[in-house]
C-alpha cells in the first residue's frame, strides 16, 4: 500500500535549538555515531517501507543537507519512479515565530498538490528510530480514521524529550489532545511528529492553520481538530531518540554504544542507508588502547579511547585521552589531551588546552574549527 504514499521528511520547529551543534546545520545534518547523519534515518525508513517519492524540507542553511541528501541514489530510492525533492522556505528568517512547517508546506503548496499518490506519511529530521511506514499506513486505512499519529510511550519525560510534544491517548486509541511535554511526569506518550493521512486532508490543514494563525504548526492544527476529526494514535516500539538539546543528542548516541540497545536500531534486513566516502581504513598504532566504542574509517589513532564514538579521520595523537565523548569528523587532539564528556565538534584542534572535562549529563561542547 505504500505505493500510494509519499512522503515528507519535515524540518526542527522554530522552538527547537540544539546548543552549539544547531549554529552550523539543521538538525537533519547532524552527525550521528560518526558515519551517519539524522536525517539518513527517516529517508531510509521511507525507502525500506516502498514510498519511493519523498520530499525533503529545509529551513535553514541547507547547504550540508544539500549536499548529504544529493540526488538520493545512495538510498535505494526506485531510479525509475523514485525522487527526492528538497524544497526551501524562503520567507523568513531561520529563528523567526513564522518559520515553522506549515508556512514551508504553504510556499510548496502547489508542489503538494500535484502529488499522484492519495496518502502522505510525514516524519521528522530530528528523531531517529526505525519503523515500517507500510504497517502504519495499512493501521491507518484499515481504522477509518482521518489522521493517524505515531507516538512512544516513554519512562523519562522528567528528564528528556522536554522540547517535544505528548498526547493524550483514550483506550479506543483515539488521541483527545496534543501539548508540550513540561517535563511535569515521567510517564508520557511522546507525539513522534510523525503523522499519516489522505493528501487531500493534509492540504486542508495547511489551509486551515495559515488562516487561523501564522504562528499555528502542523501539531498545532490537529490538536485543535482533535474535537471534529477522528484522530487516532498507533504505538511505535523500538528504539527511539529526540535529538532536540544538546543534553538528548548526547545521551543518545552515548547509550547506542551499547551492543543490545544498537541491535534494536540497526536491523539486517532494515539497512539505514548514508552517503559513503571513499577513505582509507581507520590505523591504530601500537601506543593506541580502544574499548567500547564507535570508529569511524580514515582516523589515526595513536592514545586511548573509551565508551566514544570517534567520526571520520579524526587524529588523536599519542598520549591523549578520550572518554565517553563524541569526537567529531576531521578533528585533531595532540599529545597529552584529556578529553572527558564532551563534543568535539568537526575539524576542530585540541593544542594547548589538555583538560577537558564536562558533565556525564550536560557534556561540554567544544565549537566547529576551533583552536584550543
Amino acid at each position: 500500500m505504500t505505493a500510494s504514499a509519499f512522503g515528507i521528511v519535515s524540518s526542527a520547529d522554530n522552538t527547537i535549538h540544539v546548543e552549539g551543534l544547531h549554529d552550523y546545520r539543521p538538525i537533519g545534518a547532524f552527525s550521528f555515531l560518526g558515519r551517519f547523519r539524522v536525517i539518513d534515518f527517516p529517508i531510509s525508513n521511507m525507502s525500506n517501507s516502498g514510498i519511493n517519492r519523498i520530499q525533503v524540507y529545509v529551513r535553514s542553511r541547507p547547504r550540508s543537507i544539500a549536499e548529504h541528501v544529493g540526488s538520493g541514489r545512495h538510498y535505494n530510492i526506485n531510479s525509475k519512479r523514485g525522487k527526492i525533492q528538497l524544497l526551501f522556505s524562503t520567507n523568513s528568517a531561520a529563528r523567526s515565530i513564522y518559520n515553522n512547517d506549515i508556512n514551508a508546506y504553504n510556499e510548496n503548496l502547489d508542489i503538494i498538490q500535484r502529488m499522484h499518490q492519495d496518502y502522505v506519511i510525514i516524519a521528522p529530521s530530528y528523531m531517529v528510530y526505525k519503523q515500517d511506514y507500510k504497517q502504519l499506513l495499512d493501521a491507518h486505512i484499515a481504522s477509518g480514521a482521518d489522521i493517524t499519529l505515531l507516538y512512544h510511550k516513554v519512562d523519562n519525560a522528567r528528564e528528556y524529550f522536554k522540547n517535544c510534544h505528548t498526547i493524550t491517548v483514550n483506550k479506543q486509541k483515539g488521541v483527545s489532545s496534543i501539548d508540550k511535554n513540561l517535563g511535569t511526569a515521567n510517564s508520557k506518550n511522546i507525539l513522534m511528529d510523525t503523522y499519516c493521512m489522505k493528501k487531500d486532508i493534509f492540504i486542508e490543514l495547511i489551509k486551515d492553520a495559515s488562516w487561523m494563525s501564522s504562528m499555528y504548526t502542523l501539531a498545532d492544527i490537529i490538536n485543535i481538530m482533535c474535537k471534529q476529526m477522528d484522530v487516532r494514535a498507533y504505538q511505535h516500539k523500538g528504539y527511539f531518540a529526540s535529538l532536540t538539546s544538546l543534553e538528548d543528542y548526547f545521551h543518545s548516541s552515548m547509550e547506542l554504544i551499547d551492543y543490545d540497545i544498537a541491535s534494536d536500531l540497526f536491523k539486517a534486513d532494515w539497512p539505514i542507508y548514508t552517503r559513503t566516502t571513499d577513505s582509507c581504513p581507520t590505523q591504530y598504532y601500537d601506543s593506541a588502547k580502544v574499548t567500547n566504542s564507535f570508529v569511524s574509517n580514515g582516523c589515526s589513532i595513536e592514545g586511548t579511547i573509551d565508551g566514544s564514538i570517534i567520526g571520520r579521520s579524526v587524529v588523536i595523537k599519542k598520549g591523549a585521552t578520550i572518554k565517553n565523548s563524541i569526537i567529531m569528523a576531521y578533528a585533531v587532539i595532540e599529545e597529552g589531551v584529556h578529553i572527558e564528556n564532551a563534543i568535539v565538534d568537526k575539524w576542530a584542534h585540541i593544542i594547548h588546552t589538555k583538560n577537558i572535562r564536562g558533565d556525564a549529563e550536560t557534556p561540554q561542547y567544544i565549537k566547529r574549527n576551533d583552536t584550543l
